[in-house]
């Protein structure tokens, strides 16, 4: 396999429109979700369209040695990732003290635990060969606290912070880290977080527009990809200079449900 990326949360969404734009410049790809049968799938698409190597790994990466296992069933295979997307996570709706601790716990664990195993994994393989991009999806939650997604605006906001500092550590060395900050996006996200019927969903973008956005900043070599105009206008600008009460009234109103 060469070029190869691995993607997470590869059988649906970002993940799966990642995988395509990966495949269509001709680049191998390795496809990381539980849902074995989606990623098998995937895989003969990506073959029959592009011509390209596929490899599927099925795994829970909430489970605790999973980052780790996928780590080594490509070292056993005697790959070298050289582009990694971070891209597995998952939200959920409603105030926090209501919600079952158990999921946000899990979100923790899959957007957060997981994108630092995974980069820590294979960042020391890439900085060692001199060359590799990594590209974690994060969000523009990731900028703002979050009432009603508490957990999910917080993680995102470490992906950030993690990313955009990780990538300054290793200036030099041929690595790349980008974020990936889209608004809201029509996948199975909204779904899963209880939110198809609220207003940050009303004009969401595909994930074909938003995979193609981060893949082009990642190959850019730039720190942060924020996918819209006017939320990048808002995000550097306006919001700032609000005072955090209001902020956080109008982020609670954009998420409550119709």
């Amino acid at each position: 396999m060469v070029n190869v990326g691995l993607v997470t949360g590869a059988s649906s969404g970002i993940g799966r429109a990642l995988a395509h734009e990966h495949a269509s410049r001709k680049r191998d790809v390795i496809i990381v979700a539980r849902r074995e049968a989606e990623l098998k799938e995937l895989a003969a698409e990506l073959t029959k369209q592009y011509g390209v190597a596929t490899m599927v790994i099925a795994k829970d990466l909430t489970a605790e040695n999973a980052c780790q296992e996928v780590f080594d069933a490509v070292k056993a295979a005697g790959i070298e990732v050289e582009y990694l997307f971070n891209n597995a996570g998952f939200g959920g709706h409603g105030k926090f003290h209501e919600r079952a601790l158990k999921a946000d716990l899990g979100m923790i664990d899959l957007n957060v635990k997981a994108v630092v195993k995974l980069t820590h994994l294979f960042l020391n393989e890439m900085v060692r060969h001199g060359r590799g991009k990594i590209l974690n999806t994060s969000s523009t939650a990731g900028y703002m606290p979050g009432p009603l997604q508490a957990t999910y605006f917080a993680t995102k906001a470490f992906v950030n912070s993690f990313t955009w500092a990780v990538a300054k550590e290793v200036e030099g060395t041929g690595v790349m880290l980008t974020t990936l900050n889209p608004g809201a996006v029509r996948t199975e996200f909204a779904d899963t977080a209880d939110m198809s019927d609220t207003d940050l969903f009303k004009d969401a973008k595909t994930p074909e527009y938003t995979a193609k956005a981060g893949y082009k900043g990642m190959e850019a070599g730039k720190l942060e990809v924020i996918t819209e105009v006017g939320l990048k206008f808002m995000i550097k600008g306006g919001l700032p200079l609000l005072p955090k009460s209001v902020q956080l009234s109008m982020i609670e109103k954009m998420q409550a449900k119709a």
